[in-house]
């Protein structure tokens, strides 16, 4: 499993750790908690809502450091609720929604985008809060409206939690034409001068910090520096093997790339990483990185032969799937996302749903959840194969049945064809 690689610019020949496509793959998807719990050690069931269940969640939370959170439910839930639901069999996708709650272990911030992060991640953020203070949406546009900006805090502080629609204010700009009290209270949130302490209807409540983060989590202040190698570990912890551009967009981490490698570096020497080259069928490879204790997991994968004839569904915003370049590598998958192209431009369907079979990303599902009418519509599907599988079609067929069961609602509209 190595090659001899020049690599950091030493001109030295070194060492370098070398897996297949497949191995890389089978990480990806135990690191993510999308196979049997001997494989990924996380939980596979959730059992409706009660505290096992959340706890099921946090697990979730923590491995990947951060929940995606986005407003679109045409499929049933949101992709928080998605992700949550592709791993956690039984369990009732309406805690997917109030998973941030006073007093529960986990926090809004902008990680990898708006996600619920584990609290104890709060001060590995400060970077971020302080770069906001000279950003133009965030705290340039607090100051700029310092006015609104003080009569919010005004009223927390006074009146308690609010949702910025309980503010009154005139629109901002001309683009989106938001009131500018959201605008404001959003820049409040991300410099830190407001936290969000839940959410109702999908609506942010803000509240002042201190009130929702505990002291002892908020007095742990970091630099960027102490950060970085935190997020680098957090990052590979995430996804198994990673290129160092897709460390970087884990975390939005846009211009760090020489200080990435350079952190990379420092993990190597002390043994805790390992540069870890991918090559495909064709021989070609690519440079990426892998913690040390990972191996020994890959070398256990080997042994592991996935059902192909049950599949699950996944959000389009899922951890394994939002590194369109990283998912083409591993899947041969094209992860497109139509919702901002016309209807007449689209070629799989507003939301698409990817179908994930054993190790493989077999087919995608659009999907449209009538609630009054209790039911899911089968909008469009395609296969990736040209001929699918037995084995494939029933993956298929298996993974929207279960995506209806756990929404308590019948699945209507046609098979997936067979291309």
């Amino acid at each position: 499993r190595t090659r001899t690689r020049t690599r950091g610019g030493t001109g030295y020949d070194l060492p370098m750790e070398t897996l297949t496509t497949s191995q890389v793959r089978r990480l990806a998807l135990a690191k993510a908690g999308l196979l049997k719990p001997e494989w990924t050690g996380m939980p596979k069931r959730a059992r409706g809502r009660g505290p096992f269940a959340r706890r099921a969640c946090l697990e979730v939370v923590r491995r990947f450091g951060y929940l995606q959170l986005d407003s679109i439910g045409v499929a049933g839930a949101r992709t928080h609720g998605l992700v949550l639901m592709s791993r956690l069999d039984g369990l009732d996708p309406s805690l997917a929604e109030d998973l941030l709650q006073p007093g529960e272990p986990v926090v809004e911030y902008l990680g990898h985008e708006a996600c619920w992060q584990p609290i104890e991640d709060w001060p590995i953020f400060d970077f971020r809060r302080r770069e906001l203070q000279d950003r133009p949406r965030w705290g340039v546009l607090v100051e700029e409206q310092r006015k609104v900006a003080d009569e919010i805090l005004r009223r927390i502080r006074h009146e308690g939690p609010l949702r910025s629609l309980d503010f009154e204010s005139e629109r901002y700009g001309s683009n989106w034409q938001l009131k500018t009290a959201t605008l404001v209270a959003s820049g409040l949130w991300g410099t830190g001068e407001l936290a969000i302490r839940e959410r109702r209807g999908f609506q942010r409540v803000y509240d002042l910090t201190e009130r929702v983060i505990p002291d002892e989590v908020r007095s742990r202040s970091m630099t960027f520096d102490e950060a970085l190698p935190k997020l680098i570990l957090k990052a590979l912890e995430g996804h198994g093997w990673a290129r160092p551009g897709t460390i970087a967009e884990t975390w939005r981490l846009k211009g760090r790339a020489e200080l990435i490698a350079a952190a990379l570096g420092d993990f190597e020497r002390a043994g805790e990483v390992v540069a870890c080259e991918l090559v495909d069928d064709e021989g070609g490879g690519t440079a990426g990185w892998i913690r040390t204790e990972d191996l020994d997991l890959v070398a256990r994968l080997d042994r592991l032969r996935p059902r192909q004839d049950r599949g699950v569904l996944l959000s389009p915003f899922d951890p394994v799937l939002w590194d369109r370049k990283r998912v083409a590598t591993l899947f041969g998958f094209d992860q497109v996302l139509e919702i901002y192209k016309p209807v007449q431009d689209r070629l799989y369907g507003y939301y698409c749903l990817p179908v994930l079979a054993g190790d493989r990303l077999v087919a995608r599902v659009d999907l449209k959840c009538d609630r009054k009418g209790g039911c899911i519509d089968v909008l469009s599907s395609r296969y990736e194969e040209e001929k699918p599988t037995p084995a494939h079609q029933e993956a298929v067929r298996t993974a929207v049945e279960r995506h209806g069961r756990m929404l308590g609602m019948e699945i209507i509209g046609s098979s997936p064809p067979a291309s």
